[in-house]
């Protein structure tokens, strides 16, 4: 019961995060997930999906209210992470055999290199989030052709690795809008989330036709605590200091991240 409270509020902490800073708290979804109620990875990596996407959409719905949300850019980054996304979770994740590979004796399974991988986007993102952007707000979401294909390039790649991961990959796709599309880094959240929900929700639905079993109780209850925790975000981000919040948390993702990756390395 202890575990399942810690869980829930730590949901919480996911939508604040993704509602102050746009990104980095799904990133903790997982973990969450995996070791404090003891889901397995893939189904946990499956309702990271959903549970990240319901929270990202309200957070784009908020902007799309407030007409922050770049729609050309969200087409141009959000459809071919669209595809990548599902194809990845309805035919790739499920023909991963069990067992990939053994050194001197010691299996390597599936969940343990998922965990793995994990704790490196980990360490990534937390590089990201500590690091000081570049700012870049001239030509507000105008792009030239050489910028829209390396952004449709970078939107295959994040949606690859959000669907093996279960993380909406903002940490990857801020960085990017700033830089490539030049809009200024609060749009850039709100148009991150839009993307970032497109990406989870039909992440899940390919998870789903892949036929992974969901308990809908749970996974409605575990997400309506990080909703919650996202129009608190959303409100204290009005403010709060966000650029300082955003290097502490990427602090602690990387503390996150190490540790993960010690604990399914290190016997």
């Amino acid at each position: 019961m202890i575990s399942q409270a810690v869980a829930y509020m730590l949901a919480a902490v996911v939508g604040i995060s993704l509602g102050l800073i746009g990104s980095g708290g799904s990133i903790l979804m997982v973990p969450i997930l995996v070791y404090i109620l003891g889901i397995e990875p893939i189904l946990a990596t499956t309702y990271s999906l959903f549970i990240v996407g319901m929270t990202s959409l309200i957070g784009g719905i908020s902007g799309i209210i407030q007409k922050s949300v770049i729609f050309p850019i969200v087409f141009i980054f959000g459809i071919p992470s669209i595809i990548s996304v599902y194809l990845t979770r309805a035919f790739i994740i499920p023909v991963i055999p069990n067992i990939l590979f053994s050194i001197n004796g010691v299996d390597f399974t599936r969940d343990v290199s998922l965990m793995v991988i994990f704790s490196m986007v980990m360490i990534l993102s937390s590089v990201s989030m500590i690091k000081k952007p570049k700012s870049l707000t001239t030509g507000e979401g105008k792009v030239d052709a050489k910028k829209n294909v390396i952004l449709f390039l970078q939107g295959t790649s994040v949606g690859i690795l959000a669907g093996l991961v279960g993380a909406g990959g903002g940490f990857l796709i801020i960085p990017a809008l700033v830089l490539l599309g030049r809009i200024p880094m609060k749009k850039a959240i709100v148009t991150s989330l839009c993307i970032i929900a497109l990406n989870s929700v039909i992440g899940f639905a390919g998870s789903l036709q892949s036929g992974i079993s969901v308990d809908w109780k749970f996974l409605l209850s575990f997400t309506l605590c990080s909703v919650i925790g996202i129009f608190t975000g959303i409100y204290f981000s009005q403010k709060v200091q966000s650029a300082k919040l955003k290097i502490a948390f990427g602090w602690f993702v990387m503390f996150m991240g190490i540790y993960i990756l010690f604990k399914e390395l290190v016997p």
